[in-house]
C-alpha cells in the first residue's frame, strides 16, 4: 500500500518541458500546502515568464509534426493513458486528497471521472470529419476540412486537478494540437503527475508541457502576446476570465472559457422531496461546495420549503467534517485560508440581514481549512450569498410562490452555467429548459457532468463547450476549399452529353 511520504517522494517537481524534467529559472521554487494540516507537501518548481516561453517554443516545434500524426495514433495515446490512469487509480486519487483535501471517495470518483475524457476522445479522434457537396449553382464542388488550431494555452483551477487537465489536454490531443498546461498553484502535483502518465503512454516531447507557477498572470500574459500561440482555455472565475479575454483581442486568440456560476436548485410543491433532498446532497457538497456547478441557491416553493429543509438538515447532519484521508470524513477542508474567510463572510453577512442558521455557519477552530456544512433559512433578497458563487457546504434556501417567480429569481445573475430543477410535471420541465437561462440543466437530477456532453455555460459563465462531440471542435479550425467543377473540361455534344 502507498502511503504518504512515499507518493510525494516519486511525485516529479520539476517543469516539464519537450519532455524532460527541469528547474525553474534561477532554480526558483514554492510550497504546496496540505488544506487539512497546512503543512507543506512539496517545493515545486515555480516558472517564469521565460520558462512560460521556453515551454511554448517546444510546442510550436512539436506542432508541425504531430498535427500530422494520424488520428488512430493520436488515440492510442489517450488510450494508453486511459488505461494507466485505471490502474494507478489508487495513487492518483491519494495525490488529490493531499494537495486538493477533498475525502478519497471523492478523489476516487475524479480519477474515474477525469479518464472517461481520455477514452471519450480517443473515440473522438478518427471522427474528426468534414464534408464534400455541389455548390448550389454547380459551378464548384465545396470541400470542408478540420485541421489543429495550433499551439494551446490550458490553464486549470485546484478543484478537480485530475478531471480539469484531463478535459482540456484529451480534446487537444486528439484535435493534433501541441500544448503549455499551466495548473492553478494550489494543486499542481496532480498535474505533473499527469505529464509522467503521458510520456508513459507515449506521447512525443513537446506536445504537452506543464509549467507550475505562483504567478500566473506574469507567466500568461507574454504567451498571449506571442503570435506562436493559437488558443486559450481558461477555467476559473469570471473576473479572471474578463482580464484574460481581453489579453487575447491582440492576437485573436480562439478561447474557451468556463467561468463562474450562481447555480440555483428549483424545488416544486409537486416535487418529490425526498428525491430532490438526495440530489440537493450533491449537487451542494460534493467536492465540499468548490465546484463551479454547485448548487448556490436553493428556490423551494412555499408548500414544501419547510419539509425539505428538515430533511435537508437532517440529512446534512451525516456528514462528517475532517481530514480526507479518513474513512469516516465526508467534507474535507476548503482550499485555503482565503476561501474560508470569503464563505465565513458570506454567512456573517446572510445572518446580519436576517437569515438564521438551521445548521452550521461557524469555521472550525485549529489547523486545516475546515468550514461546516451548514443551511441558512429566510435568506433576504439582499443578501450577497444569493448573488455571489460561494465555493463552499453552504446551502441558503429561499421560499418562491410561483413558476413565474421561481424563473424570474433563478435568471436574476449575470451568469448562466447549469441549473437543477425537481418537479414531476413534464410540460413544466419542458419550459424550464427553454425559459431558464443557462448552459446545463438537471432535471430531477443533482449531477450534470458528464464527458460524452457538452459542458459549459451563458451569459458570464462563458465560451465555448468541454466534452460531448462539441469538445473537439473547440480545438479544431475549419478550412474551406473552392473546387472547379470537375465536368466542367469535358467535351460535350449538343445534347449536353459527353
Amino acid at each position: 500500500m502507498t502511503t504518504e511520504r512515499d507518493l510525494l517522494d516519486r511525485v516529479p517537481t520539476g517543469l516539464h518541458v519537450d519532455g524532460a524534467w527541469s528547474a525553474a529559472g534561477d532554480d526558483r521554487v514554492f510550497d504546496v500546502l496540505d488544506p487539512s494540516t497546512e503543512e507543506v507537501l512539496a517545493s515545486v518548481a515555480d516558472a517564469g515568464p521565460a520558462d512560460g516561453l521556453r515551454a511554448l517554443a517546444a510546442a510550436h516545434a512539436a506542432q508541425s509534426a504531430w498535427g500530422r500524426t494520424p488520428p488512430r495514433e493520436r488515440a492510442e495515446v489517450l488510450r494508453r493513458a486511459f488505461d494507466i490512469v485505471v490502474r494507478r487509480t489508487e495513487e492518483i486519487a491519494l495525490l488529490i486528497t493531499l494537495e486538493m483535501g477533498k475525502p478519497l471517495a471523492e478523489s476516487r470518483a475524479e480519477v474515474a471521472y477525469g479518464a472517461e475524457f481520455l477514452r471519450w476522445f480517443s473515440e473522438e479522434a478518427p471522427r474528426i470529419s468534414g464534408r464534400y457537396t455541389t455548390a448550389p449553382d454547380g459551378r464548384n464542388r465545396l470541400l470542408v476540412t478540420k485541421r489543429p488550431v495550433g499551439p494551446c494555452l490550458l490553464v486549470t483551477p485546484w478543484n478537480f486537478p485530475l478531471a480539469m487537465a484531463a478535459r482540456k489536454v484529451a480534446p487537444a490531443i486528439a484535435a493534433g494540437c501541441t500544448m503549455v498546461l499551466k495548473p492553478a498553484e494550489l494543486t499542481p502535483l496532480t498535474a505533473l503527475l499527469l505529464a509522467e502518465v503521458f510520456t508513459e503512454a507515449g506521447l512525443p516531447p513537446g506536445v504537452l508541457n506543464v509549467v507550475p507557477t505562483s504567478d500566473p498572470a506574469a507567466l500568461t500574459e507574454p504567451l498571449l502576446a506571442d503570435p506562436r500561440l493559437r488558443k486559450l482555455s481558461f477555467t476559473g472565475s469570471t473576473a479572471v476570465g474578463r482580464r484574460l479575454i481581453a489579453g487575447c483581442a491582440d492576437q485573436v486568440l480562439r478561447m474557451s472559457m468556463e467561468l463562474g456560476g450562481n447555480a440555483p436548485f428549483l424545488v416544486f410543491a409537486d416535487a418529490d422531496v425526498s428525491a430532490a433532498v438526495e440530489g440537493a446532497l450533491v449537487a451542494k457538497l460534493r467536492n465540499g461546495g468548490e465546484a463551479c456547478v454547485a448548487a448556490n441557491r436553493f428556490l423551494v416553493h412555499e408548500d414544501v420549503v419547510e419539509e425539505f429543509t428538515s430533511r435537508l438538515v437532517a440529512r446534512m447532519r451525516e456528514y462528517p467534517v475532517g481530514r480526507g484521508t479518513e474513512a469516516s470524513t465526508r467534507i474535507g477542508p476548503l482550499i485555503d485560508g482565503k476561501t474560508r474567510s470569503k464563505v465565513s463572510g458570506l454567512v456573517a453577512d446572510a445572518v446580519d440581514r436576517g437569515a438564521t442558521a438551521a445548521i452550521g455557519g461557524n469555521a472550525l477552530e485549529g489547523k486545516g481549512f475546515f468550514y461546516e456544512p451548514t443551511v441558512l433559512v429566510d435568506v433576504p433578497a439582499d443578501a450577497r450569498i444569493l448573488a455571489e458563487e460561494v465555493f463552499g457546504p453552504v446551502a441558503p434556501i429561499t421560499a418562491f410562490g410561483s413558476e413565474q417567480e421561481a424563473v424570474r429569481l433563478a435568471n436574476a445573475t449575470e451568469f448562466g452555467l447549469v441549473c437543477f430543477a425537481y418537479t414531476r410535471d413534464l410540460d413544466r420541465g419542458l419550459r424550464l429548459a427553454e425559459e431558464l437561462e443557462t448552459g446545463m440543466l438537471g432535471l430531477n437530477t443533482g449531477v450534470v457532468s458528464n464527458p460524452a456532453a457538452p459542458f459549459g455555460g451563458v451569459k458570464q459563465s462563458g465560451l465555448g463547450r468541454e466534452g460531448g462531440a462539441e469538445g473537439i471542435e473547440e480545438y479544431l479550425e475549419t478550412c474551406y476549399v473552392a473546387v472547379a467543377d470537375p465536368f466542367a473540361t469535358l467535351p460535350h455534344d449538343k445534347t449536353g452529353e459527353a
